[in-house]
């Protein structure tokens, strides 16, 4: 293993946060893969979740989307990981990692990304959509917690919100929750003080 690897296993080692562990683990992975000229993984699901809910959610995988899942598991195996199932785990370090998409819909879909210092970054699925997944939950699996997920953080970041994006990814057909993201933007972003219902 490579002292660059070693470093930042035991720099995870030392952090308290998990969500920041997972987050460091992503970027030393995304730093791997760039290395080898890929693409950076994108953060998606729960993990993405918990970044943006300020850790008011927590799951203990690190899903990603990612195309190539035999370059991604090279890296993977490199910085310890093992196959478990449909999961890589790194026993040592306590974190998990699932590849449940290949990509994400759309080329001009926004992403957020995270910067730490050594020139270390992450790629997070933008907020819009993930609003839009965790709506498709909430509408269609009737899954409460969901709805009070997208109500938090509509709430949280209504102003950073493209809401032209996000309704017109909502209205495709795959989606269908235009209607509830005009009326909570309406009902949230023309009366901010309202208190969640």
């Amino acid at each position: 293993m490579s002292d660059q690897k070693r470093a930042l296993l035991e720099r995870i080692a030392r952090t308290s946060s998990p969500l920041k562990r997972q987050l460091l683990m992503l970027a030393g992975i995304t730093r791997e893969l760039r290395q080898r000229g890929k693409p950076a993984p994108i953060l998606i699901g729960g993990c993405a979740l918990a970044y943006y809910s300020r850790e008011v959610y927590f799951t203990a995988d690190i899903d990603v989307a990612y195309p190539d899942r035999e370059a991604l598991g090279e890296v993977l195996q490199e910085l310890g990981f093992v196959v478990e199932g449909r999961y890589w785990v790194q026993h040592e370090l306590k974190l998990v990692v699932e590849v449940p998409a290949s990509s994400l819909p759309g080329e001009d879909a926004p992403l957020e990304i995270v910067e730490f210092e050594d020139g270390l970054e992450c790629t997070i699925i933008g907020i819009e959509d993930l609003l839009i997944y965790r709506m498709n939950a909430c509408k269609h699996w009737k899954s409460t917690s969901d709805c009070e997920m997208v109500e938090l953080l509509v709430r949280q970041f209504s102003e950073e919100i493209d809401w032209e994006y996000l309704i017109s990814r909502a209205a495709l057909a795959d989606n269908t929750t235009a209607e509830e993201f005009r009326e909570l933007k309406e009902r949230i972003v023309a009366n901010p003080s309202q208190k969640i219902q």
